[in-house]
């Protein structure tokens, strides 16, 4: 699990912190005593979990874009952190059908920046020891195979979103071997990573055209419920869980430097791999309303069929694995949603979830 001591007073760096999933980092970091930085535009949503749970009351926010590599540098510089984590990106597949110049930009060249901002504040102090690139599972070549990625599969990606996320891993592997080799170690001091998650759902997340924010949408408005690919199979889990990976493998590169620097999986087990018409018709029942399922027949762009990983190495090499299964993590969303209709202190919600997390409930 993870080490609470280990967190408290440490300076953490986190790119893309107004988004939903870096939302529920901030609040836990924030819970274990970690001093947070932000950098990123601002909210994606409104509404947005960081302006709800009033997340902005304890990360320095500096707000910027991650295209702007001076403004990146300094901000990084000036936070001289221990810890790094990047999670600014353009999100959502079908926008970057849309916008793919923009979502190269972020996805791949704000990789960069971010990378040459650490290279730099790695010359300057020696505070920085680990880094962590969060990508996606689907920066993998998708050949709709019935197994699980591993970390050594075929970069690739259909779309310029899945694709821009492959050419995020490759920039990470450049630098790593380029300017924070392991063989180098004890002059540059950084240990950096990546990390590959599944289709991660959780309370919170208004983003457009993904799955559950769509059909929480339906069931509180009464309305009918529209689904692209009924049949499509997705690897869904709680956003707490990648995100316990994610801590539990900037320790170990904290701590244990060059050693855990590479790529890794965190996904859900087998069991919990499944269709989208089954997710739906299971937050409808938890959520004691039926609503009428319309699919769209229309299909214009591609999105893959079948998508898992592997997590065999997270499991074996840093003890990770999943807590909560979709069942859970389906009731934990309808807990949430129906909390914030009834208008509750949703930071006082979401903090007490991480907490039945952490305590394994």
């Amino acid at each position: 699990m993870i080490n609470k001591e280990f967190w408290n007073g440490k300076r953490v760096f986190i790119t893309g912190h107004t988004g939903f999933k870096a939302s529920w980092l901030c609040l836990w970091l924030h819970s274990l005593g970690a001093e947070i930085t932000g950098f990123s535009l601002e909210p994606p949503t409104n509404p947005s979990l960081f302006e709800i749970c009033s997340v902005n009351q304890f990360v320095n926010t500096i707000t910027g874009d991650i295209r702007d590599r001076v403004l990146l540098d300094s901000a990084l510089s000036g936070a001289d952190p221990d810890i790094v984590f990047h999670m600014a990106a353009q999100p959502l597949v079908r926008e970057s059908y849309q916008i793919p110049v923009e979502t190269y930009e972020v996805n791949v060249m704000g990789t960069v920046h971010l990378l040459e901002a650490v290279r730099n504040a790695a010359m300057k102090s020696k505070r920085l020891k680990a880094v962590v690139n969060i990508t996606s599972d689907k920066c993998y070549e998708n050949r709709e195979w019935h197994w699980g990625y591993r970390e050594n599969e075929i970069l690739g990606g259909y779309d310029p979103y899945s694709n821009s996320k492959g050419c995020s891993e490759l920039v990470t592997s450049c630098y790593r071997d380029s300017y924070f080799n392991h063989k180098h170690f004890d002059k540059h001091g950084v240990a950096l990573a990546s990390a590959r998650a599944g289709n991660v759902i959780g309370g919170g997340d208004w983003a457009q055209n993904r799955l559950i924010p769509d059909c929480v949408d339906a069931l509180i408005h009464h309305r009918n419920m529209v689904i692209r690919n009924p049949e499509a199979v997705r690897p869904w889990q709680h956003v707490l869980e990648p995100l316990r990976g994610y801590l539990m493998l900037a320790e170990r590169l904290y701590e244990k430097g060059p050693e855990f620097a590479e790529a890794w999986n965190f996904g859900p087990d087998d069991h919990d791999v499944k269709k989208v018409e089954w997710i739906v018709r299971k937050l409808m029942k938890d959520w004691g309303t039926d609503v009428t399922l319309n699919v769209h027949q229309e299909i214009t762009l591609h999105e893959a069929q079948y998508l898992k990983l592997d997590c065999s190495k997270a499991k074996t090499r840093l003890n990770w694995y999943p807590i909560w299964n979709v069942h859970t993590a389906l009731s934990k969303i309808v807990e949430w949603n129906k909390a914030y209709i009834e208008k509750k202190d949703m930071k006082d919600i979401t903090l007490n979830q991480i907490k039945e997390y952490m305590e394994n409930r």
